[in-house]
């Protein structure tokens, strides 16, 4: 028996229904071997070599591989195509005690019957190639995050971490943030008009195009200038000035990479990055799709033929393309895989799944079909129709623009849900006399740029050359996790305060790290490693001789008050009466007592979004602290003062820290404080424990007298203890062996 290994139970789960009882299908379930998490794991003075382990979490699945493999003739790794998958094949050999020699590699870019068995018709060595560039990119970001994670944990919050792409990443949600708030509006006018022929279908509207007979600003036109036109124009001749007809053809685009597949998902469906990877990946494991990590954009003939086939029969021959459409990859480092992400089999439509696997796979693969299978239809034909109507005021030229289109063949857009408006113009002829029906002035302002979502800031991390298809959408997850970043009310992603200090830090101190094209640099050495242009190490040593001395120097040179400024407050602190100061951490601002480390309160900003407001004291709170005014602390004698904490007002003692005694205080105004039956001098107010709300003798710890509810002053008319009410809002009697209810 021979032994496969692919790192996943459902991949392996779909792969065994494909072969016969000569194979036994086993998962690793992901890397079996890391880095230690508890130190940094690379033998830097030994040129970076890395120490793995075998996690506690693995180890079970480890000892049972070997076992299998010792009872197999062969064993097969069959993990993913890409560098990820290398690196796993790779790590199976040296915790298994395998011969590399002898193990065999098998790759395949779907998971069909077909291509499983081809694939092991052709079997191949380990790529140490892919296994370096795998190994490069892991030991950079360990150097990255395990040295500047806990500079940042001494220069501005615990906590934090620092990593060689989540750095750029968020800096350009920073930056973005930044322009939004710089942004100044400016108020502009628009100016269109409701004309019409002889008939009354020839109505339609145009708006104003050039002034004085040349095109002009939008920004240009203010009110004033708008209720002017106005004027003007609404005693001007108008006739046809020009028509233009011409056909525009609309071509489809390229099946999906990686980045565009999380681009469109989360525009038509409202995926996040990392939900589409997911989607993808149950997708791909369970044979619908091919492989979901690549950024080619080719197709298999056999893919093209089908698809061609399919066409041909279902919509008919004028929809189906002869010879197929290929499409050129625009990366210059297109890598990892090398073809497109596809339905396995055109003719598998999206209804034919439909119940079968979940609703998002369903919604994803709907997404993946008709893009793939839409790329190989003939392009739309519309017909585009521009008119220009003259409106002459003496001698003055004004030319209002209508444009209008109607599909004259959908090709592609039968099947790909592109929206494009039609609009149809009326017959209209050049020199024709116009009549003004109305004229309208419309008031806009101009926008900030939008916060990214998703989608958009996949497509300009892949602008710069930022990541890989592997990349994108775990980069964004941990800038999420680590609280660079959040999600607005439109699911778009704001940085939060310390993600602009951490910026702002690094922009400054260690430039590399966040620049653009550096990091752009970085992927394509990694790219070089790939194709075995040159050796790991070298580039690990550039970047890191460089980078670990301007560390060393920072440690001196940066002050965490100069990073961190703190910022004064009007709030007092109510545990020990200083002043209250504004300080940034992880989690964003919040108040701390400036009596640190005496004192060690700290509390939430008030106001909204946590922007600081002064908070006003509410009246019950001033009716307290005219009640309480005298009253003194029975421990040291220093004067008691009303807190609010989180179970509500309390007496605190204003010598604090030096001395720590509170009061519980009764709720004022209620009406329903009772003396206490038992000694007779205290009252029953009400407290808290870890329980929730309780009532109990204000002679606490001299009298023990307490209730689960809050007593209503009237005695039991069977036993004469207190009534009360419990938390349903019935009266009962307080002792339990009584049963009376009222």
């Amino acid at each position: 028996m021979d032994l496969i290994i692919v790192e996943s139970p459902t991949k392996a789960k779909t792969i065994s229904k494909f072969l016969d009882k000569k194979y036994l299908v086993e998962s690793s379930f992901g890397h079996i071997r890391d880095l230690p998490k508890s130190e940094m794991g690379i033998d830097i003075p030994n040129g970076f070599q890395p120490r793995y382990i075998i996690p506690t979490k693995a180890k079970k699945t480890v000892s049972a591989l070997k076992s299998a493999a010792k009872k197999s003739a062969e064993v097969i790794l069959a993990s993913d195509e890409d560098r990820e998958g290398e690196a796993i094949a790779w790590h199976l050999v040296k915790a298994l005690g395998l011969d590399e020699q002898k193990t065999k590699r098998i790759v395949f870019h779907e998971i069909t019957k077909d291509a499983i068995l081809q694939a092991l018709q052709k079997p191949r060595q380990i790529n140490p190639n892919l296994v370096d560039a795998q190994q490069a990119r892991r030991i950079l970001d360990r150097l990255v995050g395990y040295e500047l994670s806990p500079f940042l944990w001494k220069k501005v919050a615990k906590g934090l971490s620092a990593g060689r792409v989540q750095s750029v990443a968020t800096r350009l949600i920073v930056e973005r943030e930044q322009e939004i708030k710089a942004f100044i509006r400016e108020e502009y006018w628009s100016i269109s008009a409701d004309l019409s022929g002889n008939k009354s279908e020839e109505k339609f509207t145009a708006d104003l195009y050039k002034i004085r007979n040349k095109t002009f600003n939008k920004l240009t036109i203010k009110k004033p200038e708008a209720d002017e036109l106005k004027k003007i124009l609404a005693d001007a001749v108008y006739t046809i000035n020009k028509i233009d007809k011409k056909q525009i053809n609309k071509n489809p685009s390229a099946p999906f990479t990686t980045s565009t597949l999380q681009q469109s998902a989360n525009r038509h469906l409202g995926f996040s990055a990392k939900q589409t990877m997911v989607v993808a990946q149950k997708l791909y494991e369970e044979g619908h799709i091919t492989y979901m990590r690549t950024d080619s954009l080719n197709l298999s003939p056999k893919f093209m033929a089908e698809a061609h086939d399919w066409l041909k029969k279902t919509m008919g021959s004028e929809y189906a393309l002869t010879g197929g459409r290929a499409f050129k990859t625009k990366s210059k480092n297109a890598q990892e895989a090398h073809e497109a992400i596809r339905p396995t089999e055109a003719q598998v439509t999206p209804e034919m799944l439909a119940g079968k696997i979940d609703k998002n796979q369903e919604r994803l693969y709907r997404l993946i079909w008709q893009r793939a299978v839409a790329s190989q239809m003939p392009g739309a034909k519309l017909a585009a129709t521009t008119v220009d109507t003259q409106a002459l005021d003496g001698k003055e030229i004004y030319i209002f623009r209508a444009t209008g289109q109607t599909i004259v063949f959908p090709g592609y857009l039968k099947v790909w849900p592109e929206k494009t408006k039609e609009q149809e113009l009326p017959a209209l002829k050049e020199n024709q006399a116009i009549n003004l029906l109305a004229l309208r002035s419309d008031k806009h302002e101009t926008n900030p740029p939008a916060r990214y979502s998703d989608a958009s800031l996949v497509k300009e991390l892949e602008k710069h050359g930022i990541g890989r298809p592997s990349t994108y959408a775990p980069t964004i997850n941990t800038i999420i996790i680590r609280n660079y970043v959040e999600r607005d009310e439109n699911k778009k992603l704001k940085p939060t305060d310390i993600a602009f200090v951490v910026v702002d830090l690094l922009t400054k101190h260690f430039p590399k790290i966040v620049d653009y094209k550096f990091t752009a640099k970085m992927e394509n050495d990694l790219d070089s490693i790939a194709r075995g242009d040159q050796a790991w190490p070298p580039v690990i040593n550039e970047f890191y001789q460089d980078f670990h001395s301007n560390l060393q120097n920072k440690y001196e040179e940066i002050n965490k008050k100069d990073i961190m400024p703190e910022e004064t407050s009007s709030e007092i602190c109510d545990k020990c009466g200083a002043p209250m100061i504004i300080k940034t951490g992880r989690y964003g601002k919040f108040l701390a007592c400036s009596a640190f480390p005496e004192c060690r309160n700290i509390k939430k900003l008030p106001g909204e979004n946590g922007a600081y407001a002064k908070k006003e004291p509410d009246e019950k709170t001033l009716e307290l602290e005219k009640k309480y005014a005298g009253e003194t602390c029975e421990k040291c004698g220093s004067p008691m003062k009303v807190r609010t904490g989180k179970y509500g007002p309390f007496l605190a003692c204003s010598a604090y820290p030096k001395c720590k005694n509170i009061k519980n205080i009764a709720q004022i105004g209620d009406g329903k404080e009772v003396p206490c039956p038992i000694c007779g001098d205290g009252k029953i107010i009400k407290k808290f424990s870890r329980r929730g709300a309780f009532w109990a003798c204000s002679n606490y710890p001299k009298c023990k007298n307490a209730y689960w509810g809050q007593p209503t002053g009237e005695k039991c008319p069977d036993c004469e203890a207190l009534l009360i009410t419990d938390k349903n809002g019935e009266i009962k009697c307080s002792n339990k062996g009584c049963g009376y209810k009222k």
